[in-house]
């Protein structure tokens, strides 16, 4: 089994991290949890929700976490069963936070007073808050690169620009559906009371949720940024495709004549000059003529 215990007074915190069906065979065994709440636990495509019985309650939240390879956010799901004197959680041991608490309240007494002296509730709102603060060091990261996004839109290769605008705004989207569905949860949290808690934690949660929210308008933020700077590329992008397409055009208006000038001098018969030595350079010297009246005019009519 990967399941852990941690004892301090009368509370107890098991942690199972990556769970097996002999892990939930151990909680349902040893608590009493219903089979319901314990399948779910082994799913990872739950939608976040609490779940309340009569002694205990069974919440399902997600928190973000970045997956480097894959230069994406992805939600890393995290159950909870809070009763009156037992606190279980079961997660996938991705999120660092939740693996921190869980190695120093382990190792140290004064830690374990710290985080499990004030019953299962408190527990819960530390570890809720200490996972917000996970959350802002990431939007830290992404205003940062929507900074030097700013910085390199007029100077850097263009097909680079809009690469790290997409993986941006695909990181970004995906951040924002892992935040949303949490403030319900941390509401819910705030304004019930359950009488298996055994403090008065309503303002705790509110804080946490004002949290929740404020990263949740930074990454909206962020968003409106990335699409306005995902605009701004395209139309630069655009303009440069038009300086090139005007270009190509001028050369291809200037070609024309001096193509038609070569073919009238190519057919076989009798022309202006073909008996002359130097109709070659006669010819020559039309094309070029025609060449740079063209190009006069086009500089007279500021298309060049």
């Amino acid at each position: 089994m990967s399941i852990e215990v941690i004892n301090y007074g009368r509370l107890v915190w098991v942690n199972c991290i990556a769970p097996t069906s002999e892990d939930m065979a151990y909680l349902r065994e040893r608590f009493g949890f219903h089979p319901l709440d314990l399948e779910d636990c082994l799913s990872t495509i739950e939608r976040p929700k609490i779940d309340e019985y009569d002694d205990y309650m069974f919440i399902v939240m997600h928190f973000p976490r970045y997956h480097s390879a894959r230069k994406v956010t992805r939600p890393s799901e995290v159950d909870f069963f809070i009763g009156p004197n037992f606190f279980v959680t079961v997660h996938d041991g991705a999120l660092k936070p939740m693996q921190r608490i869980w190695q120093a309240c382990r190792e140290s007494s004064e830690e374990r007073q710290y985080w499990m002296g004030k019953g299962a509730g408190r527990l819960l709102y530390n570890i809720l808050d200490r996972m917000v603060d996970y959350v802002f060091p990431m939007l830290n990261k992404i205003g940062g690169k929507i900074s030097r996004i700013e910085e390199n839109m007029f100077t850097q290769d263009m097909p680079d620009i809009l690469q790290e605008i997409s993986l941006l705004r695909r990181d970004i989207i995906a951040l924002r559906r892992v935040m949303r569905p949490q403030l319900s949860i941390l509401h819910n949290l705030e304004r019930k009371e359950r009488p298996y808690l055994q403090e008065d934690l309503d303002v705790y949660f509110g804080d946490v949720a004002d949290a929740f929210a404020r990263a949740g308008d930074i990454a909206d933020e962020y968003h409106e940024v990335i699409e306005g700077l995902s605009a701004t590329a395209d139309s630069v992008t655009s303009y440069r495709i038009n300086e090139i397409m005007r270009i190509l055009t001028v050369i291809s208006v200037i070609m024309l004549p001096l193509t038609l000038i070569s073919g009238i001098y190519g057919m076989n018969i009798d022309l202006p000059l073909d008996e002359h030595p130097y109709s070659f350079f006669y010819v020559m010297a039309l094309m070029l003529l025609v060449s740079i009246s063209m190009l006069i005019y086009f500089r007279h009519r500021r298309w060049l």
